[in-house]
C-alpha cells in the first residue's frame, strides 16, 4: 500500500510540473503576442507612425494639386491673355514699354 501511495503521490507531482510548465508557455507566448502586436514591425505603434505619415503625404498631394490648378490657369492666361502677359512682364521682370519711365520706391 505504500507504494501504492507513493506511486500515485509522483503521478500527481509529475502532472503538477506539467500543468505549470504548460501554463507557464501559455502565458511567456501570450506576453510575446502582446509585445509583438504593440512594439513589432506590424505592431499598434508602427501602424499609427504610418497612419500619421499617410495622412501628411495626402495632404501634401491635395496641396501639390491645387498649386498645379493655378500654375496651369497662369500658363493658360499668358498663352492667351495679352494683357495678362503684359501685367505679368511689368510686375515680375519690371518691363516697360519704350516711351515709359519706371519709379521704383523703397519700402
Amino acid at each position: 500500500m505504500n507504494s501504492h501511495n507513493l506511486l500515485r503521490k509522483q503521478v500527481v507531482s509529475e502532472l503538477k510540473k506539467r500543468r505549470i510548465i504548460f501554463f507557464t508557455l501559455i502565458l511567456l507566448s501570450l506576453i510575446y503576442l502582446g509585445i509583438s502586436l504593440i512594439f513589432g514591425d506590424m505592431g499598434i505603434i508602427r501602424y499609427t507612425e504610418l497612419n500619421t505619415k499617410r495622412t501628411k503625404l495626402e495632404q501634401q498631394i491635395k496641396d501639390m494639386e491645387r498649386e498645379n490648378i493655378q500654375i496651369r490657369s497662369q500658363i493658360k492666361s499668358l498663352k492667351e491673355d495679352p494683357f495678362y502677359l503684359e501685367k505679368h512682364a511689368r510686375e515680375e521682370f519690371g518691363l516697360a514699354r519704350p516711351d515709359e519711365y519706371i519709379f521704383q520706391y523703397d519700402r
